[in-house]
């Protein structure tokens, strides 16, 4: 029963992507969200990291790549010390979340990309503003 009433809030929430700030309601969703994949990650369970990604995205990055992508040039996610969510935005029919990564003592400011599909969501995309490491498909 409660998750049949998260799907009703996730798609009540998503049903319309209107250009500008995300409603609270989007913002709390893309949190949960983004936070279930940097935790994942943090756990080592590479296979529900993966889950949190696109259709688009897993249709053309198979699991060994994403795992390697990752550990390669995104391991602030996967040793990071805390995180925090920044200013949430649609534009064009997609979702622009910032996040501040703390790592080793530094921080790193991502751009996620996420997408709406069937009033689910999924990450497209994470861009590092550190850096020239993108993650996208």
């Amino acid at each position: 029963m409660v998750v049949m009433l998260a799907g009703c809030a996730q798609k009540a929430a998503f049903e319309t992507l209107t250009n500008g700030s995300c409603s609270k309601a989007q913002s709390e969703l893309i949190d949960k969200h983004i936070s279930g994949q940097i935790d994942a990650l943090a756990k080592d369970d590479w296979k529900s990291a993966y889950s949190f990604a696109s259709p688009k995205f897993r249709a053309n990055v198979e699991i060994h790549q994403f795992i390697y992508i990752i550990a390669t040039q995104y391991s602030m996610l996967v040793k990071h010390q805390s995180y925090q969510f920044g200013k949430c935005s649609i534009a064009s029919g997609k979702i622009i979340q910032d996040v501040n990564v703390t790592s080793a003592g530094q921080i790193f400011n991502l751009t996620y990309v996420l997408s709406v599909m069937a009033s689910k969501l999924g990450i497209d995309s994470a861009t590092t503003a550190n850096s020239d490491n993108k993650l996208n498909v």
